[in-house]
């Protein structure tokens, strides 16, 4: 028995032969998260990254074109996926970083505590129901006020007031903090 090409391993892929399709992962994964990984430099997130290609892969096996190499466009798809990995990582940090800004106001003496994301989490899970979901709708989950509104079944403005509120609340814990 030969072995199939990526060609004939695609156009069975295409067709709905999930085995064709999960050796074509198989055969190309291990350039997959070396490639994620020399992208982002850790074996965590460039596994994350790997599986993500591997569901786009899926998504988007029928627009390989055969203009270049399957490997070519795989590179590519991997490159992009580092790059939208890299970019969410970037925006969560952002979020992260605008909620620690409630911990620098309320500890401003002391420049020297600074909590690290899961501790601002933590305080986050201690607010009322709604107001914790909105905090995380909004800042975890990187959704739009529509988008929380929708979920929370709530006015966008509701969404804004929850966020605001657990802004307040969040300050009144690390001022308490900061003062014990």
């Amino acid at each position: 028995m030969t072995e199939q090409s990526d060609q004939e391993l695609i156009d069975e892929a295409v067709g709905g032969n999930g085995a064709a399709f999960a050796h074509l992962v198989e055969r190309h994964y291990a350039s997959i998260y070396r490639i994620a990984y020399k992208c982002c430099g850790d074996q965590v997130d460039a596994e994350d990254i790997a599986q993500n290609v591997c569901v786009k892969l899926g998504q988007s096996i029928g627009s390989y074109n055969y203009r270049s190499a399957f490997t070519s466009w795989l590179y590519s798809v991997t490159l992009n996926a580092a790059r939208d990995f890299q970019r969410a990582s970037q925006r969560q940090a952002r979020k992260i970083t605008e909620l620690a800004f409630i911990a620098e106001t309320a500890c401003a003496p002391d420049p020297v505590t600074e909590l690290t994301g899961l501790q601002i989490w933590e305080m986050v899970l201690q607010l009322p129901d709604k107001q914790c979901d909105a905090v995380i709708l909004i800042y975890s989950e990187e959704l739009s006020h529509r988008e929380a509104a929708e979920i929370m079944s709530c006015s966008e403005s509701t969404v804004s007031w929850h966020i605001h509120e657990a802004k307040k609340r969040l300050k009144k814990i690390l001022m308490g903090e900061c003062d014990g």
